[in-house]
């Protein structure tokens, strides 16, 4: 049988309309920067630069907190809430709408494939604001209390990795409880955010609900610190968690922390090992290994070792790396250059402790930024790799013997995020996820989403929960 080649099938950009400069979204509507400084934000497939975005100081930071008071004041808080809820109905349909509009800036910003921001990222978006929509006029029967009240102005700091779905999980609940919010979208990753400024305002929302500002660290900084802000929700690494966890200690801020992880993909020797192959490739090769909960550790029992690292590698080699935009890509672009070079340091400490790499057979583009598929073989519990979140299409393979050993080699880490079970077993599959430390545990997949379902860690991995009913309780006062 010969090879089936793929013929490039690339999606138009002609649906976007890109303005040469942005501003920030304060107020219901876009200002210039009061330091007057802007920033590009850069195409990770080719190093060109998509558009100039605004960088905002403590000015501007300012103006945004009190636009979302007053609205939260003036406005919003006077609403019943179902004619809160109808203002996200108003939203998921708009994105909706516009959804291969946003599937395709996603691409262009962040580097992953139109495949998955298409079929994945804007659907579960969407899907946020009709969940949460529906909650509006529900709180009082959601366990969490008699009448629940919001925080008031909420500071949402998210990652780059999942732009657009990453501001549904924090704007929608902050909205369907009654808060307002002042978002900041990744440096590297804004556009999308700015895109839905525009929803928005199409929408019709209430000046100051939502607030955008857009810029690096300093900027989420600001807002962290900022007197008037009620809570703090992030999305990001653990280290960042833990500086603004101190940066909000001794203060009356309510904080969410969904931080790092290292999950532990754990395939028993009765697991079906093509369909175990399919969820080994989606847990750690899903959008560039760029995901908090990627299954980045390997835990295969012995006696089915060398049957599944066969299929894997096979199925590995069929992995299509290249441009993102085309329909075919299965691994996109890395988002940036510090990540790359992030990848690059820490793969190569594996090399140094006597792990053996394999990547397939793979031809990378010559400009943008680029790391093929790649598994480490012979790692121990003591290697970098096995204990630091690479954030990249980097998988670690173990080994163990014994059912209690695999539990034992997943919670030996200090984050505590996810985790995944492949067995054809229900008791040992109920067994392993009482005994794992994980927030979320995957039974014969991985990497699976939902909006009514809550999302969160232990140890750190963070703090609280989004989505889901527990997800609520977060953004209101009262009992959680």
């Amino acid at each position: 049988m010969t090879n089936f080649e793929y013929a490039p099938a690339p999606e138009s950009t002609a649906i976007l309309n890109i303005a040469s400069q942005y501003g920030l979204f304060i107020n219901g509507k876009f200002v210039d920067p009061q330091s007057a400084k802007y920033f590009p934000t850069i195409n990770p497939a080719n190093e060109q630069i998509i558009s100039q975005v605004a960088f905002a100081g403590e000015a501007d930071v300012d103006d945004a907190v009190k636009a979302a008071r007053n609205a939260y004041e003036k406005s919003w808080s006077k609403l019943s809430a179902g004619e809160r809820g109808k203002y996200l109905f108003r939203i998921a349909r708009i994105l909706q709408e516009r959804a291969r509009e946003f599937a395709v800036l996603e691409t262009l910003d962040n580097g992953k494939p139109i495949r998955e921001s298409r079929d994945v990222d804007i659907p579960l978006a969407a899907a946020h604001f009709f969940y949460h929509a529906g909650w509006s006029d529900k709180l009082n029967h959601a366990g969490l209390g008699n009448d629940p009240k919001p925080h008031g102005v909420v500071g949402q700091i998210i990652p780059w990795n999942f732009p657009l779905l990453m501001l549904a999980w924090k704007v929608a609940p902050a909205l369907a409880t009654g808060n307002t919010v002042v978002l900041k979208p990744a440096e590297t990753t804004p556009m999308t955010a700015l895109l839905f400024a525009e929803v928005c305002q199409q929408a019709d929302l209430p000046a100051g609900v939502v607030n955008i500002v857009t810029g690096d660290g300093t900027t989420g900084s600001l807002l962290v610190t900022h007197p008037d802000v009620d809570k703090i929700a992030f999305t990001g690494s653990t280290a960042v968690g833990k500086a603004i966890a101190r940066a909000v200690s001794g203060t009356k801020k309510s904080v969410t922390l969904e931080l790092g992880g290292k999950a532990a993909n754990i395939v028993f020797e009765d697991a079906a090992i093509d369909e175990t192959v399919e969820g080994i490739v989606n847990g750690i090769f899903f959008n560039q290994g760029h995901v908090c909960c990627a299954g980045s550790r390997l835990l295969i029992q012995e006696n089915v070792q060398d049957e599944v690292l066969e299929k894997l590698k096979r199925r590995m080699s069929l992995i299509r790396v290249g441009d993102p935009l085309d329909k075919n890509t299965d691994l996109g672009a890395i988002n940036s250059a510090e990540q790359l070079a992030r990848i690059t340091e820490l793969s190569a400490t594996g090399d140094l402790e006597g792990a053996q790499r394999w990547t397939p057979q793979c031809d990378l583009p010559s400009s943008g930024f680029w790391y093929p598929p790649t598994i480490f073989t012979g790692v121990t519990q003591a290697h970098r790799i096995a204990r630091e979140e690479i954030f990249g299409p980097v998988l670690s393979v173990l080994t163990f013997r014994t059912p209690q050993e695999a539990i034992e080699k997943a919670n030996n880490t200090p984050y505590g995020l996810s985790a995944g079970i492949w067995s054809e077993k229900g008791s040992r599959i109920l067994w392993a996820s009482q005994q794992l430390r994980a927030g979320v545990i995957w039974a014969n997949t991985f990497n699976k989403f939902d909006p009514t379902s809550p999302f969160g860690g232990y140890k750190e991995s963070g703090w609280g929960r989004e989505g889901g009913r527990h997800g609520l309780s977060a953004y209101l006062k009262g009992d959680k």
